[in-house]
């Protein structure tokens, strides 16, 4: 599902910008966290959807050297070429694109000398990855325009990899694979230990809102690295325990955690208690939704968001009365999306409630915090997809 009129816009854009119609015009969606947090780096898995908001990129072959790329929403248009290693110095928001080109022109899939522009309406800050949202749609693009064809899992690693390298941001493949694997009114499964993807469809009738505390507190690289350590720590002491082999917290099942957590170091058990419990909820899930399991489903997000504020303490007060008022008001279920410390709250509900709920979040967030936050539905929706090529 994309926005035909950002489409069309940026289209628009382009041609008034470079003079031509682009010759492809791609899109990706961003994502939302629906279950499963700090569970890659543990080897699990997590439940995501793409959304009904993304990036639309256009790219048309030019006479002119090098590469042109413009950023619609700032007016601003970088030049680059490939045979310039490096960043793209002033234009930060460029080096996602030219990262994904170097990384396709290393697997032989040369872009050329091309004019480029994007437009998305994905809101910046909110946590819906509107950066791996332009790395796939920067790749759809390219290898459409050059006539080639990539492993969907191939496309994501080398948008991941543009991200490392080229933003600096150590991120996983959910952002990736999440904008890649969408399907309408439905869930992505990702496996972070074997990278395999599947999807699940919602029962009928309901939506997700993603409410911005529009709130970030400082996650400094200790915070990070303390929680890993410990998940890490925990791996270790329950492998010395258990009679099978533990690599990963992804190895200890929820009844063996239950039965040992006392015999470990207290600070690793507490943050194994929400990895072991999140990898648990987002397995469970892919039987309940099957079964229409509805309101367990819903609990799960309410207890995710509980292990995220006692045992994994990393939510914070803002996100905390965000999904209070949610589950006052009504939510099926509610709880932190990303990495926390602030950030944005995901919440499931049925779809003649968003008026009321909105409602209600609000008025409760401004009373205690003070603050005016954003509230979008999202809808689950499908994949990248490339739009046109002429």
């Amino acid at each position: 599902m994309f926005d035909k009129n950002l489409i069309e816009e940026t289209k628009q854009i382009h041609r008034q910008q470079f003079g031509k119609d682009p010759d492809v015009v791609a899109y990706a969606p961003g994502r939302i966290e629906v279950l499963g947090n700090h569970t890659d780096y543990n080897e699990g898995t997590v439940l995501s959807a793409a959304i009904n908001m993304g990036h639309c990129f256009c790219i048309s072959k030019s006479d002119k050297p090098g590469i042109r790329l413009m950023a619609i929403d700032v007016d601003a248009v970088a030049e680059f070429d490939l045979d310039t290693p490096g960043k793209v110095e002033g234009y930060g928001w460029a080096n996602y694109s030219k990262g994904v080109m170097t990384y396709l022109r290393e697997k032989g899939i040369d872009v050329g000398h091309v004019d480029c522009s994007f437009l998305g309406t994905i809101p910046m800050g909110a946590g819906l990855s509107s950066s791996a949202a332009l790395e796939v749609a920067t790749a759809y693009a390219v290898l459409a325009l050059t006539g080639r064809e990539m492993d969907r899992k191939e496309i994501a690693k080398v948008c991941q990899r543009a991200e490392h390298e080229y933003a600096g941001v150590m991120c996983g493949l959910l952002d990736q694979f999440s904008s890649i694997y969408g399907v309408e009114h439905g869930l992505i499964h990702s496996d972070f230990r074997t990278l395999e993807v599947s999807n699940v469809s919602l029962p009928d009738g309901v939506v997700f809102l993603m409410v911005n505390s529009k709130v970030k507190h400082s996650l400094v690289d200790s915070e990070y690295n303390e929680r890993r350590e410990r998940c890490e720590q925990a791996a270790r002491e329950f492998a010395a325990l258990l009679d099978h082999p533990v690599t990963a917290l992804r190895d200890v099942s929820w009844d063996e955690f239950v039965a040992h957590r006392d015999e470990i170091d207290p600070a690793a058990a507490k943050r194994a208690c929400h990895v072991v419990g999140e990898i648990m909820r987002v397995e469970k899930s892919m039987e309940l939704l099957s079964d229409d399991g509805l309101a367990e489903f819903g609990q799960f997000l309410f207890d995710s968001h509980d292990t995220s504020r006692y045992e994994f303490e990393n939510s914070c007060e803002e996100l905390d009365v965000i999904v209070d008022a949610a589950k006052e008001a009504g939510a099926l279920g509610a709880r932190l999306s990303g990495g926390g410390f602030g950030g944005s709250v995901v919440v499931l509900i049925r779809n003649e409630q968003v008026d009321a709920m909105k409602a209600a979040i609000r008025s409760a967030y401004k009373r205690r915090c003070n603050i005016d936050p954003d509230i979008a539905v999202v809808i689950p929706s499908a994949g990248a997809c490339v739009v046109s090529s002429e």
